[in-house]
Order: C-alpha cells, then structure tokens, then sequence
C-alpha cells in the first residue's frame, strides 16, 4: 500500500490545529449505513495516517447485533485479515456540537492498494465512472423521514410530543422542545447543506431536506446527515430513528431521491420542451431503466426485514412498479418543473437505505436504461395501488435479494465481489429473523393454542 501524502497530512494538521482542533473523527460506512471509524489525534495526525489505519475487513460483516457474518473472500475463513482506510481530506469539517473534533470521510482500500469492493463509497464511485464514459454527470437531492423516541416509564421508547394531525407543521406544536430546529442549525453549522425540515405525517416523525448536489457529494452529505441527526438526538437523551416502520400504528419512513443529470458542460440532460410531457429521451429511458431493474434495486432500496412493512396501498409509500406526472402514489414521481429542475423523484427507498447503496443502484438502474436506449411505458392515471395497472415491488427482503441476484447487468455495475459479499450478509440476517420468536407469535397463539 502506498505512503499517503505527508505533506498534505502536514499542512491539514497545521490548519486543524491553529483552529483549535485537536482531534479528527474518521469515518466510513458499512453495509447498512452505520459509521465505523476511528478518532484520531491531530498531533500525530501525518504519523497514524501516513500509511492508512486498518481495521478488521469483517466490520463489513458484522450484523447490528455484533454477530460476525461470513461474506466470502477476506472473511473467517482468511482468518480475518484487514482493509485499510485512508482520509479524504476534501472532506474535513468542523463537528460543531462537539468542540475540538473535526470529521473527515474515509476511503477503504485492500492492503494491496486497490479499492475495497465492499466499500459503498466505492461502490458508488464505480457506477459515477459509467456515467462519466456517456459525458454525463448525476445530480441527486436526498430526502429522509425519521421518528425521535423519548423514555417511556417501562425502559422503553415512545414517540416523542405525541399528538394526531400535526402534518406538516414547524415550531412547539409539533416539536414541544424544539428539538427539530436546534437540530436545523447544528446540521446547516455542520456544511450539510440542509434546507428545509418539518414535522411529517406521524407523531415524532420528522423530515429534513438536502439541496442537491454532484451524486457522490449528496451521498456523502445524507450518510453524515444520519449519523449526526443520532447523535445530536442522543445528546438530548432521545433516540432517532431511521427505521423503515418501526410502528403498527403510523406510517413508515422513506428516503426519497431527486435525480437528474447534467453534460460536461453543466447542461441540463432530462429537459426537453419538444418531448413527451416536457422530458428527453434521455430521461424516458432512465426512468424505463429504473422500473426495469426496480426489483433488483429493492434490496438497496428497502434493505431490511422490516422494509417492506412500510409498502402497501394508502401508505403514500409505492406499491408498485410504476410512474407518474406529479403523482405521489407511483414509485417514481416526475415533479412539475422543467427547465434545470427536470428531475425524477424515487419514492421507492425507505429511511434505512445505506445513502451510498441506494444512490449507486439508482444510478445504475438509470444507466442501464440509457445505455439501451429503454422506452418507458405509459405514466400512471389516477391513485397507484392497484396490482392490475402495474407488477407489484418484491413483498419481502427474500425476493428483493432473489431480484438482485438474478439481474446480472445490474449486479455486474455495483461490482461482483460487492453482491456476493451484500446477499451473504443479508441472507444470514433472514435466517436470523426467521429463527426468533416475535411478540405477535405469542400474541397470536400462546393462548388458543
């Protein structure tokens, strides 16, 4: 592995500490969008990081309960060996409700020098370079519901400023600490680029908007979104959460992505005031591509047992495969601009999506399509959740998974080592799931039977 640039690593230290940052938060993302990293020490910054900080490879594979999942090549069987993960320093930036420490996102690389294939980041950088290949450059906005939970009396969690009907408001109704709008500030101190935030359908739920950007930059920006909307709700003696449905009772929590894309030149690529309904071929076909492989990208999009709990008719979640002209209810949204804000909204991912996995398959799913020349059907009429207009989504995370292992031409941009690695970790946690006891089990039979 090569020696990282001293003299960077010098002059980052230099400026880190004459601001008064003493220590550095390097992260990175695995399979479900969790931060692992390291904090490390500005006075011995270019020393500890000169030649990259390993870590075990099989934090890729260790499940949310820390169980230690065999994903293939580099796992149990090669004794654990390591990735090594190097800063990008175009990514420091102040934490500004932790004084003294500065995040900077990692690139994971394998001891040999090449990139890590789990990598999500990378993951995500090898879908881009196809795009780069057609003199394209993608544009995405994240979008990301969540609920904040306080102490209940029995040990657990309830959801916080409990009340009916506060859709879309802002101030203490909704929020009776304020605890969304110091939030709002402490991410826009933070570079994240936010822009909007509001009280969404459900008690405790909440949603806050990022402006768009060059793809890899919103991924970057929504993974560290995540992490910090749980940190600062931790801070307040809450938990936020980031689940796909974590209620009978309430809806559930998307991850919408606005995309679009631009030439070399910054032209606006999806707009075309002579095509159908305002859009250009090009967008036609990203949108045919993205139906095409929907199932496939289901298991980035919606990437846990719980997912597809938050499917299903009147949930405003998407049913089906489908689209639609300004039309909430279809899996893809065309909004009403044209001109530079042309754009496809995915309705389909939920809030649990790993930002970089859901950002790449949407991305590939559209590539696909563009580069053979897809022709979309029809666009939806009227309310989408009836199974006779259009093929239903995967009902649960086996057949998400099945979809993604039998699309080879999407499977083969993500990376073949990635998949392979993703449906391992992902499949044990179906057997997991399958093997434990729930509470409507008990409910259901414990006394009848």
């Amino acid at each position: 592995m090569g020696h990282f640039d001293e003299d960077a690593l010098a002059a980052a230290a230099a400026e880190l500490s004459g601001r008064g940052i003493d220590v550095v938060r390097l992260g990175y993302p695995d399979f479900i969008g969790t931060e692992r990293g390291r904090d490390v020490l500005v006075a011995n910054f270019a020393r500890t990081l000169g030649d990259g900080v390993a870590f075990c490879r099989t934090v890729y594979g260790t499940s949310p309960m820390g169980d230690v999942v065999e994903l293939g090549a580099g796992g149990l069987a090669d004794g654990l060996p390591d990735v090594v993960a190097f800063p990008d320093l175009a990514t420091l930036t102040d934490v500004p409700w932790e004084p003294g420490v500065a995040h900077c996102l990692a690139d994971v690389f394998d001891p040999d020098g090449t990139p890590a294939p789990e990598s999500p980041r990378q993951v995500l950088r090898q879908v881009l370079a196809r795009f780069a290949e057609l003199g394209m450059r993608p544009v995405v906005g994240p979008e990301l519901e969540f609920y904040v939970l306080e102490p209940d009396a029995a040990g657990g969690w309830r959801r916080y400023g409990e009340a009916p009907g506060n859709v879309y408001v802002s101030g203490s109704k909704g929020d009776p600490e304020n605890l969304l709008l110091r939030s709002l500030r402490s991410l826009a101190d933070y570079g994240l680029d936010v822009v909007t935030a509001n009280h969404e359908f459900c008690s405790g739920q909440f949603e806050i908007n990022l402006w768009h950007s060059a793809a890899l930059d919103a991924a970057d920006r929504a993974f560290r979104f995540k992490t910090a909307v749980k940190e600062l709700a931790r801070r307040e003696g809450k938990l936020a959460t980031f689940m796909a449905k974590p209620f009978n009772d309430e809806g559930g929590s998307g991850f919408h992505l606005h995309f679009s894309t631009v030439d070399d030149d910054g032209r606006p690529l999806f707009d075309d005031p002579a095509g159908e309904y305002g859009l250009s071929k090009v967008a036609h076909a990203a949108i045919a591509g993205i139906l095409a492989h929907a199932p496939a990208l289901s298991a980035l999009a919606n990437p846990t047992v719980n997912s597809a709990k938050r499917f299903g008719p009147d949930t405003l979640a998407p049913w089906l495969i489908d689209w639609g002209l300004d039309n909430r209810s279809a899996m893809i949204r065309i909004p009403p601009e044209r001109g530079r804000a042309s754009r496809l909204e995915l309705r389909q991912g939920d809030a649990t999506a790993n930002p970089y996995l859901v950002t790449a398959g949407l991305l590939a799913a559209a590539y696909l399509g563009i580069q053979d020349g897809l022709a979309a059907p029809a666009p939806l009429e009227g309310y989408g959740y009836d199974p006779a207009k259009a093929p239903k989504l995967p009902a649960d995370l086996g057949a998400s998974l099945d979809a993604l292992e039998a699309d080879t031409a999407f499977a083969e941009l993500l990376g073949p080592r990635f998949v392979t690695a993703f449906l391992a970790y992902k499949r044990n946690e179906l057997e997991r799931f399958s093997r434990y006891v729930t509470d409507w089990e008990f409910r259901e039979y414990a006394y009848h039977l």
